[in-house]
């Protein structure tokens, strides 16, 4: 890979040590001119015809990118709007009620949380326990196991374990996609949703569920679009994944994230997880270093430590060049380091703190 390439495709990373991936990714300045090309063909010729034909062409090319993120067949993966979109669709479409039991963990993001909520309002039992607990709190007594591939708090990374529970698992990758390899074969897991804006760097609006073949028929399309049907005169809905499809993705949207995921996939998947990787090991051992109590952490592309005042010191490294985020309700402040980061942005923001 060629890292210093890659970070000129960042404009940003000119002016900041952008290091908030694990909320919204940099903004490559292909992912742009690729939105205003079909923005202005949109005002030019108007949308009908080609407009339709190119905005399908541009779905099925995210669709197969997202795929390979997720070493996923195609037919498996549909286009969805977040991570928390793609969660609560399955969530939702398995009808669960009075009698079953969701096992999670204590330290979920609340675009898992919401879908648990709603879950629990129509009489199902929540179970949370430790992220690292998960796959040993999975009883006769189970109905699915719906928790994070990789902690939004702690980069901490869900029990390998679960590939063998007895039980569907429903991951939530929007901290595993682009960050971390994701295979959801070897995973084991029913269904994986995940983001497109974070670390594919995508537009905003943007996200990805792949829902394994043999659970797909036991989730229900709670509210079945046009992109849901294969036939919509038959009432046919496409037989993969497809079924669970967002339709309101617009044509620059997914120019956008065609642009963005294109470009790391270009750079080699693999060779962006090791860096990313290694950059965020290296960034947590020199925090404990100097003294800071660095939560405990996955291989993966956060490093959270805990603060005194982690609003006030987000803000102060803002005002310093520094990109990270508080996380409400912790001790923590966060970075998430991406393989276009380099090491001058870890050192500036060691010497900021």
């Amino acid at each position: 890979m060629d890292v210093a390439a890659l970070r000129a495709e960042f404009p940003v990373l000119q002016r900041l040590a952008y290091l908030n991936a694990g909320t919204d990714g940099p903004v490559p300045a292909a992912a742009v001119r690729a939105a205003r090309e079909a923005l202005a063909a949109e005002e030019r010729d108007g949308r009908f015809g080609a407009h339709w034909e190119a905005r399908a062409a541009l779905a099925g090319e995210l669709r197969a990118l997202y795929a390979r993120v997720l070493g996923a067949a195609v037919e498996d993966v549909a286009l969805q709007t977040s991570t928390s979109a793609g969660i609560g669709a399955v969530l939702a479409g398995l009808d669960l009620g009075p009698g079953d039991e969701i096992v999670t963990s204590d330290s979920e993001h609340p675009g898992l949380a919401g879908p648990l909520i709603a879950a629990r309002g129509r009489g199902v039992e929540v179970r949370a326990v430790p992220l690292r607990d998960v796959a040993d709190a999975v009883s006769e007594r189970t109905t699915i196991v719906a928790c994070s591939h990789v902690s939004w708090v702690t980069g901490e990374v869900a029990p390998a374990a679960l590939a063998e529970v007895d039980v569907p698992v429903v991951l939530d990758g929007a901290q595993g996609a682009g960050a971390v390899p994701v295979d959801v074969g070897a995973l084991g897991c029913a269904a994986y949703a995940a983001s497109g804006q974070k670390w594919l760097c995508g537009a905003d609006g943007t996200g990805m569920l792949y829902v394994a073949p043999g659970f797909r028929d036991r989730v229900r399309v709670v509210s079945p679009a046009y992109a849901s049907f294969e036939d919509i005169a038959r009432e046919a809905l496409h037989p993969g994944a497809r079924r669970f499809e967002a339709s309101a993705l617009s044509r620059e949207a997914l120019a956008f994230s065609r642009a963005s995921t294109g470009l790391i996939d270009a750079a080699g998947l693999d060779a962006v997880h090791a860096r990313a990787a290694a950059l965020a090991a290296g960034l947590a051992n020199a925090l404990a270093e100097r003294g800071r109590t660095v939560a405990a952490r996955g291989a993966t592309t956060l490093v959270a430590w805990e603060d005194s005042d982690p609003p006030a010191t987000a803000a102060r490294l803002a005002a310093a060049g520094v990109v990270v985020r508080d996380l409400p309700r912790t001790p923590y402040v966060r970075a998430a380091v991406g393989a276009w980061n380099d090491e001058a942005d870890l050192g500036r923001l060691l010497g900021a703190l």
